[in-house]
């Protein structure tokens, strides 16, 4: 029996049909970069959780990636109370007919 592989976009939401899957990804990733600056810096949930200006649940619900209820600008907001810069960069898509998308690139 040979088993069928299909690569996968990038993005998991969009290859599982998703609406607005550069949203989700884009909160994912943001979330991500948040739970690995507080883990470098080795703060309790409790700590991180006075930084950035959230409660000590919100911030277990982020180690445990559930983003319902966290809003893009919210997880912005938790960057920036880390001291992490974020640039926003508007372009046009390329191609003709293509529809643009929401990408993040975290370093």
């Amino acid at each position: 029996m040979t088993e069928k592989i299909t690569r996968g976009s990038g993005n998991v939401f969009k290859d599982l049909g998703f609406d607005r899957p550069g949203e989700y990804q884009a909160k994912a990733d943001l979330a991500k970069q948040v739970i690995k600056i507080i883990e470098q810096r080795k703060l309790t949930q409790k700590q991180a959780a006075e930084l950035i200006g959230a409660a000590q649940p919100d911030i277990s619900r982020l180690k445990a990636g559930q983003l319902k209820g966290f809003t893009l600008d919210r997880l912005l907001s938790f960057l920036l109370h880390l001291d992490w810069n974020i640039q926003i960069r508007v372009t046009k898509p390329k191609g003709k007919g293509k529809r643009g998308v929401l990408e993040t690139v975290a370093a």
